[in-house]
């Protein structure tokens, strides 16, 4: 195996890990809450989680852009910059947390309207959104500390601290539900328990690992640069508000065609899920030596890199669609044991065998645009594919309601999805074709 597969590796293995377990702490608690004799516990998690998984992905940007300018900063061997750019980051982090805490109970209201729950539901859902609010700190400051840590090259420290996390939640989350009785207010309290303990262990390693990076921090340099990071998380934000819309969009969507479609649509986008798991591994890699090799000017590593995250993505893309197309059916009766569900699956099953291929190339150019800054092509391509689901959708709605046929609204809004995946590769693949230059290596004399 050549140096820069193993390089890749390095990077993206220990992040499959972390994306595996991250699901894992709101599993846990629709576990423990499913066992307390209502189901308006397992709503109000449910609500609550959506919630906090809504408003922390408009905030990605502190991960995203964090590790991009890290890793260039990096290759530059620009020592100062890579402490800045951390402490800026996670101080954006804790004053954005402070604003959501400041102003929860809007937030609570505007969330409740966008989402809303049934009376029964909507009070629990409250009491566990009043506690969760207050892990917001933690939370988002792991975003920059992930970033920084991916942008060092190190992913490895965040695999390990979302292990630890989730160990932290169901131990937390036990002991508070069944030894002291609190219910749901132990769920909650369980999974700040666990965002904080996160946080700690992060910034401990932070410490034993890179302590000795502090020599180079420089107080009074913290805001040189700012007007570049808050671009580069501009048009972060912004493309994920397009994200964003699009899966709104597409779960209302098959909201509004009845329980059966909606299930189907869920379970076969976690199929998609899935997927995204092993690429979201190789795109933290373009991340990290992307933007090395890009901030140290070096273009013949950059490339290689490239082709090499491509060939990844080959064998990784091959291999998911295989498996989908043999045992894609399989998969979704795993998923559910409705019948009604896995019956009406059957017929739209076809679409998940092009979601490997559909996605594959906007993940890497996902992770290379974040590792050389290039945050406008990522939102350019992310603007111009939802306009197009969009279309595509608004037509297949005007078609299917002139003969009457509910099916094709459905594979309508599957060939938007797919459209909208496949126009974000090709998008990116032209932009960095035409838009995007390595710097030539400095000269010295």
């Amino acid at each position: 195996m050549k140096l820069r597969d193993r390089q890749i590796l390095q990077i993206a293995l220990p992040s499959i890990v972390s994306n595996i377990t991250v699901p894992l702490l709101g599993m846990i608690d629709v576990a423990i809450v499913g066992h307390m004799g209502s189901a308006v516990y397992i709503g109000a998690v449910a609500v609550g989680s959506m919630i906090f998984n809504l408003v922390y992905w408009l905030f990605g940007f502190l991960r995203m852009g964090t590790s991009g300018m890290t890793a260039q900063a990096l290759g530059r061997r620009d020592l100062v910059e890579v402490t800045r750019i951390l402490v800026r980051s996670a101080s954006l982090a804790v004053g954005i947390a402070a604003v959501l805490i400041v102003l929860q109970v809007p937030l609570r209201w505007l969330m409740f309207w966008l989402i809303g729950p049934t009376e029964d539901v909507a009070p629990f859902a409250a009491a566990y959104f009043r506690i969760v609010i207050w892990g917001a700190p933690a939370s988002l400051a792991l975003f920059s500390l992930t970033g920084w840590y991916i942008g060092m090259g190190n992913t490895r420290i965040p695999m390990f601290v979302s292990i630890m996390q989730n160990v932290v939640n169901i131990a937390a989350s036990l002991t508070l539900v069944y030894g002291l009785g609190l219910k749901l207010e132990g769920v909650a309290l369980g999974t700040v328990i666990a965002q904080f303990a996160g946080l700690l262990m992060a910034v401990g390693l932070l410490v034993r690992y890179y302590g000795q990076l502090w020599r180079y921090f420089r107080d009074f340099q913290l805001f040189r640069g700012l007007r570049t990071f808050f671009t580069v998380n501009r048009d972060i934000f912004l493309r994920t508000l397009c994200l964003v819309s699009v899966n709104l969009y597409f779960t209302s969507a098959g909201a509004r065609q009845g329980a059966v479609i909606l299930s189907v649509n869920t379970v076969m986008l976690q199929l998609y899920l899935f997927f995204s798991y092993f690429m979201d591994g190789f795109a933290y890699a373009g991340e990290a030596l992307g933007g090395r090799f890009y901030g140290a000017r070096n273009g013949e590593a950059f490339r290689d890199t490239l082709r090499c995250l491509f060939g990844w993505m080959t064998i990784v893309t091959t291999a998911y669609t295989l498996l989908y197309i043999v045992g894609g059916m399989r998969i979704v009766s795993l998923l559910t044991d409705e019948p009604q569900v896995v019956s009406a699956a059957r017929e739209y099953i076809w679409w998940a065998w092009l979601i490997p291929a559909a996605g594959c190339m906007a993940f890497i150019w996902d992770g290379i645009f974040i590792g050389v800054t290039a945050t406008r092509g990522m939102l350019v391509s992310s603007a111009v594919s939802a306009l197009l689901f969009f279309a595509i959708c608004l037509m297949t709605q005007h078609f299917s309601s002139h003969i009457s046929r509910l099916s094709l609204l459905n594979h309508g809004l599957w060939l938007a999805q797919v459209t909208y995946l496949v126009m974000r590769g090709v998008l990116q693949t032209l932009w960095y074709k035409y838009r995007i230059k390595i710097p030539a290596p400095r000269t010295t004399g």
